[in-house]
């Protein structure tokens, strides 16, 4: 993202909430009040568009290179394998406790959108999709048809398949890996493109919710934001405490020591801004080198657990605003598809945005209600981001001590 992107953003805020303020005070009728949001709409369409001409190319290339290189993880031996099994329970934890709370506060029901003018199907539709259903119709015929009907599961299912085979033929697969991983490179380009239009977005957006809604959705966004900042809250609590129970107090030490790159990470919403100075607050705190320069880079790519929070608080979020209750079988579909789609896309710029764009297809539910979230996204970036940073310190101090890679004593003076 170029500099001062956030301040674009910002301004697109500003901008919408103001034309939408203006359209709301200024017409009485209802209807003329739909056909003003209207013509918001059209530029969000624009990016939806967008959005999803870059989804399906972006998860195959991303979703093998990444699955492919678990491959090199595991020959590492028994470290790969605590780091990887740090990261599912991670995984599991992180996205149960976004579903959890957006289960408990409920902070999207006070929207009361409405699902026909969103374009989605209704109440009913969204609860046809049963787990039976969803086994029946995540293999694909042919992943060629399935990426045209942008069908995400049936990509994942293919996509595992090849990343396991790739890098099982290791070297003799190497060139065809190299030419995946480039055309991950390409789509992540077309994607840091795609949001740049992001800014006008965020002002249709915003100004269409409220010239219909009028500035009330405000209170609804700041539930919104309050609720999953206290869920990562919650989920910072979890993380500490399964960290204790293998690294006793030094757990709560180690929190201390990676203080200044968790600030830098919240402050620019860019956990690659924070690794170096994180690695070397590992090194100092007593970490083995090795580990940390191990589990740090993997678990950026695969441990990911703020944003892993976000997706599923997110799009119960959005199923919330428009009425849709999700079954407890619907949920665990969910659950299932985001612990794959989750993973590598880590260096997608607004990666959660693009996993959320694909999950809500899949419940029937409005490919606008992504939009809804955007408006807000980048406050939300800065706390999931921040938690991401801790989250794969932490992994790096446990697996050290599992290891018998953490130094005694801790090193004196003040740490972070």
């Amino acid at each position: 993202m170029p500099r001062g992107f956030t301040l674009y953003i910002l301004a697109g805020m500003a901008l919408g909430l103001l034309a939408g303020w203006a359209c709301h005070a200024n017409i009485h009728d209802p209807a003329a009040l739909k056909d003003a949001a209207g013509y918001f709409a059209l530029l969000t369409d624009i990016f939806l568009r967008l959005i999803k001409m870059i989804i399906a190319p972006l998860v195959l290339t991303t979703l093998i290179g990444g699955i492919a290189k678990m491959g090199d993880a595991s020959t590492v031996g028994r470290v790969g394998l605590k780091t990887l099994a740090w990261f599912l329970a991670a995984t599991v934890v992180s996205l149960l406790v976004g579903m959890v709370m957006a289960d408990a506060l409920h902070p999207g029901t006070g929207l009361k959108l409405d699902m026909a003018a969103a374009g989605g199907e209704p109440v009913a539709g969204a609860a046809g999709l049963t787990l039976k259903d969803f086994m029946a119709h995540v293999f694909p015929t042919s992943v060629i048809e399935a990426m045209g009907k942008n069908e995400i599961l049936q990509i994942v299912v293919f996509s595992l398949f090849a990343g396991v085979a790739l890098g099982a033929l290791g070297e003799r697969a190497k060139g065809l890996l190299g030419l995946i991983e480039q055309g991950a490179e390409l789509m992540l380009r077309i994607t840091s493109y795609v949001m740049l239009f992001a800014p006008v977005a965020v002002f249709a957006a915003i100004a269409a919710a409220v010239t219909t809604q009028g500035l009330g959705i405000l209170l609804t966004y700041a539930a919104f934001v309050g609720s999953f900042y206290l869920s990562l809250l919650l989920l910072w609590a979890v993380m500490l405490g399964a960290s204790a129970l293998v690294m006793g107090p030094r757990a709560w030490a180690l929190f201390r020591a990676v203080r200044e790159p968790l600030l830098l990470a919240f402050s620019t919403a860019t956990s690659e801004a924070a690794y170096p100075i994180t690695l070397e607050r590992l090194e100092a705190f007593g970490v083995a080198k090795r580990v940390a320069s191990f589990v740090l880079p993997l678990g950026y790519s695969f441990n990911l657990v703020g944003s892993m929070a976000y997706c599923t608080f997110a799009v119960l979020f959005i199923a919330q605003a428009y009425g849709v209750h999700l079954s407890l079988a619907q949920k665990l579909t969910m659950f299932l598809m985001l612990m794959v789609t989750s993973k590598g896309i880590a260096g997608v710029p607004r990666a959660s945005i693009v996993v959320i764009a694909a999950t809500l297809p899949i419940f029937h539910l409005p490919d606008v209600g992504v939009l809804l979230i955007l408006a807000v996204d980048h406050f939300l970036d800065m706390g999931r981001t921040a938690t991401n940073v801790l989250g794969n310190a932490l992994a790096a101090g446990t697996v050290a001590k599992w290891e018998g890679q953490l130094s005694h004593p801790m090193p004196e003076g003040p740490l972070g």
